[in-house]
């Protein structure tokens, strides 16, 4: 467990020697979402990841926290000055936050379907409203359905045809509502994607939710040098759906890092 701010979260370091990879994971899964390509990465490199507040084995928060600031936590506590980072959805937003923040700690960026702060086309209130109902009634798989037909259309969109993506979102469920009033995403990041000066590769998924190719072509745009993949055959997962693709666009974007 490392110590953050008013609360500790878990985290794992696989060892060895080199530049580090540092793992964010979406809110659509915990931690566990890394390990279809966990083996070949830590064959290779030492690979760092942990569990966001509430998500898997981190406990809720019960203080406002900064995700930026656990990610630094966790650098500190593993003594790592400098690393790549490799963030998803929400990892990714907060992998984002940190090479604007504190720049010298980014070596590269490898951001897979990445959310970011301030993009106001990515808000959905009626579906988390829903969600939100379902909750309330404690439908928890009628959540886990809706979310899969926004996040998950790649494995069919349903529990019955994507049973490891489906039994991810159950898992996370929890930590959604448990962050709630606790969340401090500080200042946007949006508008300052233009300062990223470390070296970064964003790959979407061609079978997301149109809103998130749409930002994440924009954000791609705005990096300087950015390299913009698109993954046929990904939706939000792209770790379940393209774990090979994955592994060598992480490499391919390491062999870069500065």
């Amino acid at each position: 467990m490392v110590t953050v701010s008013k609360g500790e979260v878990w985290a794992a370091d696989s060892g060895g020697d080199g530049l580090p990879l540092v793992l964010v994971h979406p809110g659509v899964g915990d931690s566990t979402i890394w390990d279809p390509v966990l083996p070949p990465l830590t064959t290779r490199h030492r690979v760092v990841r942990y569990d966001a507040r509430g998500f898997g084995r981190s406990p809720a928060p019960t203080a406002g926290f900064s995700p930026v600031e656990d990610l630094v936590a966790v650098l500190d506590h593993f003594g790592l000055e400098r690393a790549v980072l490799v963030g998803s959805s929400m990892g990714g937003a907060t992998s984002i936050g940190l090479a604007l923040d504190a720049p010298e700690r980014v070596a590269g960026l490898a951001l897979f379907v990445p959310g970011v702060t301030g993009y106001e086309g990515l808000d959905q209130p009626e579906l988390f409203q829903e969600v939100a109902r379902l909750a309330e009634a404690g439908d928890t798989e009628a959540v886990v359905r809706l979310g899969l037909g926004s996040w998950g259309m790649a494995g069919g969109g349903t529990s019955e045809t994507d049973p490891v993506a489906a039994a991810h979102l159950r898992a996370v469920l929890p930590a959604w509502f448990g962050s709630i009033g606790y969340l401090e995403e500080g200042e946007p990041s949006f508008g300052r994607l233009g300062e990223i000066a470390a070296p970064t590769l964003l790959a979407l998924g061609e079978l997301d939710r149109p809103e998130v190719v749409r930002c994440n072509e924009e954000m791609a745009d705005r990096i300087p040098g950015c390299r913009l993949v698109r993954l046929a055959a990904s939706d939000h997962y792209p770790t379940l759906r393209e774990p090979s693709s994955v592994v060598r666009l992480i490499e391919e974007l390491y062999a870069t890092a500065r």
